[in-house]
């Protein structure tokens, strides 16, 4: 095996941890990747033979080129529509043995949401240290702070990820959950719906007229009464790794897709991508025929 072929083949065999690292870092499957691939394209321009240690060498370039990448999106003037619209990725929802394993890979829109409210120096230090166990002293060199303003970093980061309502709930439950508000909006069930419902929810829609919040069940059920009487089909599906709804019109096209966060039996937070557009370009379920339809 020539030397750029064994450097591909460990490089290969480094590649799902860095886009691991770069998609919850960036929050998007295609700059993950992008990135990736920009750190391969640099290694192949380096010395191998000064490399000591491969591993850490491609983390730290990971997170450097992330890190530059949140500093330039920072930067940029963001346009009305994707203020900051995350990442939605749906697929059927199929309960599988393997359900915990597949969680584990999935980054959350909820995480997603409060990761993306973090500075790209916080969201490095607590992806780095909280989630990939990268020791302080390394995260320092990549950000330029000492161990101590780092520690600092994600320290701070973690008490607004800590803050934020995450899922608490395990994927049968949520499913179970998703489902009772399912059934209580399609029947109009007003004490179903209080009963699933957090009385703070927090109910975010990204649309192409930017963001709308609903806050607290009353205004949250009041829309989902109105979306009953609606002539669209709504089944459960994977947001991100975790149970959510789909809605299609009569016609099949893709109506939303709302993503939910299930605590303690109970939905708290709702993000939604309401834009038929958008929707209609992404790769989601197709709509089922009706015993499904809300």
């Amino acid at each position: 095996m020539t030397p750029d072929a064994h450097l591909a083949t460990v490089f290969d065999g480094e590649r799902a941890r860095l886009t691991a690292l770069a998609h919850r870092m960036l929050g998007s499957t295609s700059d993950a990747e992008d990135a990736v691939q920009e750190v391969w394209l640099r290694l192949a321009r380096h010395d191998p033979a000064s490399i000591n240690n491969l591993a850490g060498w491609l983390t730290t370039v990971t997170a450097r080129i992330c890190v530059d990448m949140l500093r330039a999106r920072k930067n940029r003037a963001p346009t009305a529509y994707d203020a900051d619209l995350p990442e939605f990725t749906v697929s059927e929802d199929v309960e599988s043995p393997d359900d915990a394993a597949v969680a584990n890979d999935n980054v959350g829109l909820a995480l997603l949401v409060v990761l993306d409210a973090l500075g790209p120096d916080e969201r490095l230090a607590f992806v780095l240290h909280d989630i990939f166990a990268v020791p302080f002293k390394d995260i320092a060199e990549i950000v330029g702070a000492s161990t101590a303003a780092t520690k600092m970093m994600a320290s701070r980061a973690r008490r607004k990820v800590r803050g934020a309502d995450l899922p608490s709930d395990g994927r049968r439950r949520q499913r179970q959950v998703v489902d009772a508000f399912l059934a209580a909006a399609r029947n109009g069930d007003f004490e179903a719906l209080l009963r699933v419902l957090d009385p703070q929810i927090t109910w975010r829609s990204y649309t192409p007229g930017g963001v709308t919040v609903k806050l607290g069940a009353t205004e949250v059920i009041a829309a989902a009464r109105r979306g009953a009487r609606a002539s669209v089909v709504a089944r459960r599906v994977l947001v991100n790794g975790e149970p959510g709804v789909m809605t299609w019109s009569r016609s099949g096209a893709p109506l939303s897709v709302m993503a939910c966060t299930v605590r303690d039996g109970r939905i708290v937070e709702v993000v939604a991508l309401v834009d038929p557009r958008r929707l209609a370009a992404m790769d989601t379920p197709p709509c089922r025929p009706s015993g499904t339809d809300g």
